[in-house]
């Protein structure tokens, strides 16, 4: 996000941030949101990873799915390379920091993104380009408060208000966690004015490559009711040796 989306999350790309107690912390069983923030910030992400990745867009006239590789560095470089359906092989997004290319095979041409585009639609899906490029962090750059219990879905309400000054499209993030707080089970995205923008839900919960995360993400944009994209993890190797070179534009262009 973004949160994290990540796609690197974006891919899980959709990463944000907090800190803080509060109020209801003092509750018995709470969560620590210190901890929380931390599992958070780092859930999908490592020193540098190659994932697989199902992207499904659900939509009122069809619904289409691509399945990419993704290699990242940390949350400040990512490579994602369409690798089926055959007519979209190749086409491949590159992020380096805030910059983000589009190579597109069928016409041989490389697109820098403009900040006029960030806002835009990503490989046609509900994220957006800006979700590729977020870094936020939970711990930083939003404090975190235990709101209590919640009962749908059962488990703890977290709410990250995004700290002064930090620059974003979310005012706040409200989470909900599984009773030891270990998973996220439902996040919901308020805009500037204070709006629910969208809702993203976590489930299919399974080990990979030695941690239990969930592995499909649904996001669902609330004034779009009859449309949704589900992202997908088939495999993640964390801490995976990704040379620096992987993201180049002569990469990217390769299609790897």
């Amino acid at each position: 996000m973004t949160a994290r989306l990540p796609l690197s999350m974006a891919l899980a790309l959709f990463a944000l941030a907090a800190l803080g107690g509060g109020g209801a912390a003092a509750q018995a069983g709470a969560p620590d949101v210190d901890a929380l923030s931390d599992r958070l910030d780092t859930m999908w992400t490592s020193s540098a990873s190659i994932a697989r990745i199902e992207l499904t867009v659900a939509r009122p006239t069809g619904t289409r799915t691509l399945r990419m590789r993704v290699w990242t560095h940390g949350n400040q470089r990512a490579l994602v390379v369409v690798e089926a359906p055959e007519r979209e092989r190749g086409t491949a997004t590159l992020r380096r920091d805030r910059s983000l290319w589009t190579y597109l095979p069928r016409v041989a041409r490389t697109m820098r993104i403009p900040p006029s585009m960030m806002l835009s639609s990503w490989m046609g899906s509900d994220f957006t380009n800006d979700d590729l490029t977020q870094s936020a962090q939970y711990r930083s750059d939003f404090v975190g408060t235990v709101v209590g219990r919640s009962d749908a879905p059962a488990g703890w309400l977290i709410r990250y208000v995004a700290r002064e000054g930090v620059v974003g499209l979310w005012r706040r993030v409200e989470f909900v966690v599984n009773d030891d707080a270990t998973l996220p089970l439902v996040a919901r995205y308020f805009d500037r004015r204070d709006r629910v923008a969208r809702v993203m839900t976590f489930d299919e919960v399974r080990p990979v490559d030695g941690r239990t995360i969930p592995t499909r993400l649904v996001l669902q944009p609330t004034d779009h009711p009859d449309q949704h994209t589900e992202l997908h993890y088939l495999d993640i190797d964390f801490d995976a040796s990704v040379p620096e070179s992987t993201f180049s534009l002569t990469e990217l262009e390769r299609g790897r």
